[in-house]
């Protein structure tokens, strides 16, 4: 690579509750698009939304986040590999691993027998919006 290539984004944005704005921001940059015009903000490429702040916490718990730590920074062989740098079961490492990978956040590839947990983001990015009222909200004892 040289100096005038840029780097490539390996930023993760995740949105709560942001369905409709995304789905309306898409539609507008199909119809640049099919006009021959250059929209406007692309906004971000790699892109998840949750329509949950439940859904959002299983992502960003202390368990899946020292997992992906552990996979950007160790690049473990296996799932066992993983299991093993993190002091963990290999049951619970291995349901919290196909989670990740179900949701595009990691990639479980084939090596040989076992899987090999590859990391496809140097960060993420958490949009939350406090005025939106798209989010389905789980309050604790109601």
């Amino acid at each position: 690579m040289t100096d005038t290539e840029p780097t490539p984004d390996r930023t993760l944005h995740v949105y709560v509750g942001e369905e409709n704005r995304l789905r309306e921001q898409t539609k507008e940059m199909l119809r640049a698009a099919e006009a021959g015009e250059e929209p406007e903000d692309v906004g971000p490429t790699h892109v998840l939304n949750f329509e949950s702040e439940a859904e959002l916490a299983r992502l960003l718990s202390p368990a899946n986040l020292a997992l992906l730590r552990a996979i950007r920074q160790h690049e473990p062989e296996s799932m066992r590999d993983a299991a093993e740098i993190v002091d963990r079961d290999f049951k619970e490492v291995h349901r919290n691993l196909t989670e990740l990978s179900e949701l595009g956040v990691i990639e479980l590839v084939d090596d040989g027998r076992s899987k090999r947990p590859v990391a496809q983001y140097d960060d993420i990015e958490v949009h939350y919006s406090l005025v939106s009222d798209d989010v389905s909200t789980e309050q604790a004892g109601a």
